[in-house]
């Protein structure tokens, strides 16, 4: 039985390339899981920073896009969610995907044709206890 730790969150190879692309062109990226609203349960991807999170928002933790920046250094990309989502969402693993259409409109690949979506599925019994640990924001 392996005893690593098992991620929270992962990307496919699909969605990598959107995110290096967007990241040519924004610089540093991060992801907010929205929890609704205007745009539904989405994705959303800013500059990193841009999207202010806080206490009530859980680091689920990054995803490797396989991108370089200028030093030659992998750039992982956050990916967050509200407190309140987590609870709900805890036990599963999310992978960020990307399809056809138009992409939430606070996103940045709004404009490409292209939006992300989340696929998930229940960690296994095995990976629950071996599940990497979450952060909070800070102020």
């Amino acid at each position: 039985m392996a005893h690593d730790t098992v991620a929270r969150v992962a990307v496919t190879p699909e969605a990598a390339e959107l995110f290096c692309s967007l990241r040519a062109q924004h610089g540093p990226l991060m992801v907010h899981q929205s929890g609704g609203c205007c745009d539904g349960s989405a994705p959303m991807c800013y500059p990193a920073g841009e999207f202010l999170t806080g206490p009530s928002d859980v680091l689920l933790g990054t995803i490797d896009i396989g991108d370089v920046d200028d030093s030659g250094d992998a750039e992982p990309v956050e990916v967050w969610m509200s407190n309140g989502q987590f609870e709900y969402w805890s036990h599963t693993h999310l992978t960020i995907d990307v399809v056809a259409g138009r992409g939430a409109g606070f996103s940045l690949e709004a404009p490409t044709g292209q939006r992300f979506l989340i696929r998930s599925r229940l960690f296994t019994d095995d990976e629950l206890p071996r599940l990497a640990p979450v952060s909070h924001g800070v102020l």
